[in-house]
């Protein structure tokens, strides 16, 4: 096996095929490169050649990384050999370096550049988030990962990762922060762009979105108010407050945020919607930006979404056996209409992806439309509505159905033309699926009716609705057994002898769920389908209780119901489930 010669000038390596790379290199001559092309093709192509190579034993691993690095236009530098001054080091912090395996090589002041290494060619996402959560101009360069592990040692291994605290005590000795202080409305766009530039609030807010991102937190708020500034966590559907930063710093952040997701940082009067694209730790994270002007500055909402979080598929929902079966059978149906309905934030989205999801194959056409698109899916054609300029569910609705789909997803049904095409599309033979905010399956009826949609056009499209809700799962490390009082029970209508038998669990509270008990969260669901008594009723415009009524006479289990069974496996408690069906009769 040959040694790296000399290494030639990058330029005369990008973007050439490997073995050429290899060849320039002097590791490969030309007739390996040739022999091992005759067993790629051998292999009708099921093989790398990078594979072939290693697999004969003509390259190490070493070796060929540095070849795709230099294929990329990346050049490979022995850390080994280099002092990286402090003033380098210091403008990528701990947690980042440590998370996405870089450390800094060169800043170039006057063209804000950074040069950094990294040890996977690969790994090109992780220059593309230091560029948007740093807001360098970042080129990078190769090493071995021993030798990145070794600076990653020497670097930052003295470094204790920044804290929250630290950062905003930081922040509130910043002098140049503290002269905007009181001026929230009379600061022009070259300051605002100065803000957004500012280290410090870099720093924190890298921090905070790292923190809420490794704490699995579905939403971020910073929040300006007349005397304070708020930044809060979502976890588990439940607000968490942060140790609030000076509140002089809002409009620093805001603009920061801004300008990582591509708005307009001048715009302060309007409400504003973006999204960052992030690679943590390998995971793809996407932040949905919500800007909203208030009366004491914007308020400004991160959703996250990690996809690396989300399991897309309907056996992980959290469904019983019966439930699953009877919702297999609707999204297997070969038209008509099915209603996932319930609140903001009760996983609905999440319940029609997995549906989809399911669907998903070559032999069937599946188009969304959206707002926003919340999930990246292979194989599905997503549209985001656009309403301002006039892209809305029932015109593009309309386009849709002449795309030839078989299943087709309706983000929201939100008045009496987007419900008509949505029952016009299920009666030209395609399975449509869409969302209501209802209380509850027999109130979706009564909504659609309220819509005008006719009763004709119900009876003939509705296969079925689904109604769910998000109970915070017991956490596993700290769940402790324990007999409810008489009290609790009555919250769920219970008697002592209704109970006899069954088991309650609660959560104590531990380092692994904040002290809160409560770990994660699952759905519980109320499945309506169809019959045939269900449509005479709907002709005659029958009220939500009778329609109720005939729903659980069919074998529909309300959701209060199929939560005591969450609360009789250990999974949930009464509180939550008392919480989350507080308008349900038994």
């Amino acid at each position: 096996m040959k040694a790296v010669k000399s290494f030639p000038p990058i330029e005369q390596l990008r973007s050439r095929t490997l073995g050429r790379v290899l060849i320039k290199m002097g590791v490969l001559t030309r007739e390996k490169v040739h022999e091992c092309l005759k067993i790629q093709k051998q292999r009708h192509g099921a093989i790398q050649i990078g594979q072939i190579f290693l697999e004969l034993g003509l390259i190490d691993e070493k070796q060929l990384q540095i070849a795709l690095a230099a294929q990329r236009g990346m050049e490979y530098i022995n850390l080994d050999d280099i002092d990286i001054p402090p003033e380098v080091v210091e403008k990528v912090p701990a947690q980042m370096a440590k998370t996405y395996r870089i450390v800094p090589l060169e800043y170039d002041k006057e063209q804000n550049e950074l040069k950094v290494v990294l040890d996977k060619p690969d790994n090109f996402r992780a220059t593309d988030d230091l560029s948007t959560l740093m807001g360098f101009k970042v080129t990078a360069k190769i090493t071995d990962p021993p030798a990145l592990e070794n600076a990653l040692s020497k670097y930052y291994e003295t470094q204790q990762e920044e804290n929250i605290n630290e950062l905003i005590s930081e922040i509130q000795d910043d002098s140049f922060l503290a002269e905007y202080e009181g001026r929230n409305q009379s600061i022009d766009l070259d300051e605002l762009k100065e803000l957004s530039e500012s280290n410090p609030v870099k720093k924190l807010l890298n921090l905070v979105l790292l923190q809420a991102i490794r704490d699995k937190a579905s939403d971020i708020h910073f929040e300006p108010f007349e005397n304070e500034y708020k930044m809060r966590y979502r976890i588990d559907g439940i607000l968490y407050e942060m140790i609030p930063p000076p509140k002089h710093i809002a409009a620093a952040l805001s603009s920061r945020i801004k300008v990582m997701a591509n708005l307009d940082i001048a715009e302060r009067r309007l409400p504003q919607d973006g999204r960052i694209s992030l690679t943590v730790q390998g995971n793809p994270i996407d932040l949905r930006v919500s800007v909203l002007p208030t009366m004491f500055g914007e308020s400004v909402v991160l959703r996250v979404l990690d996809r690396s979080q989300v399991s897309l598929n309907l056996e992980s929902l959290g469904m019983s056996k019966d439930d699953l079966k009877l919702v297999h059978q609707l999204i297997h149906k070969p038209n008509g209409i099915v209603i996932v309905t319930g609140p903001t934030g009760c996983g609905k989205t999440t319940t029609l992806y997995s549906a989809l999801n399911e669907l998903n194959s070559i032999e069937t056409k599946l188009i969304t439309t959206e707002d926003p698109v919340e999930y990246d899916i292979d194989g599905i054609i997503q549209v985001q509505m656009k309403t301002d300029i006039g892209l809305t569910f029932a015109r593009c609705l309309r386009s849709i159905l002449r795309q030839d789909p078989d299943v087709v997803m309706v983000g929201e049904i939100r008045d009496l033309e987007t419900a008509e095409i949505a029952a016009q599309a299920s009666l030209t033979g395609h399975l449509v699926f869409t969302t209501l905010h209802t209380n509850d399956a027999p109130s979706s009826v009564a909504r659609l009716l309220d819509l005008g949609v006719e009763p004709f056009l119900l009876t003939a499209t509705l296969e079925g609705i689904i109604a769910q809700r998000l109970v915070r799962k017991i956490c596993e490390n700290c769940k402790t057994p324990f007999e409810p009082s008489e009290a609790q029970l009555m919250e769920l209508a219970l008697l002592p002898e209704d109970v006899k038998g069954k088991k309650f669990y609660y959560g104590r509270g531990c380092d692994k769920c904040n002290s809160t008990g409560y770990k994660g969260r699952i759905a519980i669901f109320e499945i309506m389908v169809f019959n045939d008594e269900m449509r005479d009723l709907i002709m005659n415009r029958a009220s939500t209780n009778v329609l109720r009524t005939a729903g659980q006479k069919a074998g529909m289990r309300m959701l209060r119901y199929n939560g005591m069974v969450a609360i009789y496996n250990g999974i949930t408690t009464i509180e939550e489930v008392a919480k989350e069906t507080i308008s349900e009769g038994m």
